[in-house]
């Protein structure tokens, strides 16, 4: 039977050493020291299978926004390929552990090409041990970057006004979001509104984006010429990289070349703010949005399947 329990001090952040592959090992350590020290997990969070010789033979780490205590995601998942049991026993011993810990359900994130600083090689492998261990897939998605190097960014939209949540406050972006819920092609935010339905969906939303950090007078709606709102902003910072953290356009106002109007603006904010890389996300099918981004001057660099798991 495969023992499963919490890292040594001595295993972190090493966690599971990768024999010839230097990169892969390398950027586990600095990622997992860094989640460490940001906050997003403990000691207690890392859980390890332990191999014959005692040594970590396969990893799974619990994540949370800095300042939480509930974890919300698993990461580093790291198991042997000839022992299938083992991968399946580190996520429910780590869903277990959320439970008692207060999460409600518990999310991973698969990304293709493998890349630092998980690299998750052999993908579909991982989708069956996820799927097996009752994960299911809520969002294929699209991931998004733009390096910034000093350039001259473009102008706003002269068309938008833009007012930010420091002058009108909360509700505005709840009503705004509440709109933009109302018909949407993210699978995972439809998922939101089947589930809780589309006020709480929207205060949500915007709870869950405001776990990052932000500013207020970086949180805008974009208003049209007749007075509504037409677009949503919400730039922020995870605890690694500045991100889009959500954009939308209401949908009176779809179809007039907005979203890439308001992925440039939440672009400018963070830019403003010092970022040199920024990252997005969308839905595969969100056509428009994945057109918004690259019209920004962004490059889809990776998929990302999304998958959780209710406890």
């Amino acid at each position: 039977m495969t023992l499963i329990r919490t890292a040594r001090a001595d295993e972190l952040p090493a966690l599971v050493e990768h024999p010839g592959d230097a990169e892969r090992n390398a950027a586990t350590r600095e990622y997992l020291a860094g989640l460490l020290d940001s906050g997003c997990t403990r000691p207690q969070w890392c859980l390890v299978a332990e191999g014959g010789d005692g040594r970590p033979a396969g990893s799974a780490v619990l994540w949370t926004i800095p300042g939480q205590d509930v974890p919300l995601a698993l990461v580093l998942f790291e198991a042997p390929e000839d022992s299938p049991e083992t991968g399946v026993a580190l996520l429910d011993a780590a869903a277990a552990q959320a439970r008692e810990l207060g999460a409600t359900e518990l999310e991973h994130v698969l990304d293709s090409p493998a890349q630092a600083p998980q690299f998750q090689r052999d993908p579909q492998r991982r989708q069956e041990l996820l799927v097996t261990a009752g994960f299911g897939l809520i969002r294929d998605g699209l991931r998004f970057r733009r390096t910034l190097s000093g350039e001259q960014l473009p102008a706003d939209d002269a068309r938008l006004d833009f007012r930010s949540l420091a002058v009108i406050g909360r509700e505005p972006f709840i009503d705004a979001l509440e709109e933009l819920l109302a018909d949407t092609a993210d699978a995972r935010l439809t998922a939101d509104v089947a589930a809780h339905g589309l006020r709480p969906a929207a205060e949500l939303l915007f709870e869950q984006t405001a776990g990052l950090r932000h500013e207020p007078e970086w949180w805008e709606l974009g208003y049209a010429a007749d007075g509504t709102p037409a677009v949503v902003s919400l730039p922020a910072e995870n605890p690694s990289v500045p991100v889009i953290g959500f954009v939308g356009v209401t949908p009176a106002h779809r179809g007039n070349g907005y979203a890439a109007s308001v992925v440039r603006r939440s672009t400018r904010i963070l830019a403003a703010n010092g970022a040199t890389e920024i990252r997005g996300d969308c839905d595969r099918a969100n056509v428009a949005m994945a057109k918004a981004f690259r019209s920004a001057g962004y490059e889809n660099f990776a998929g990302r399947l999304e998958f959780s798991r209710p406890l």
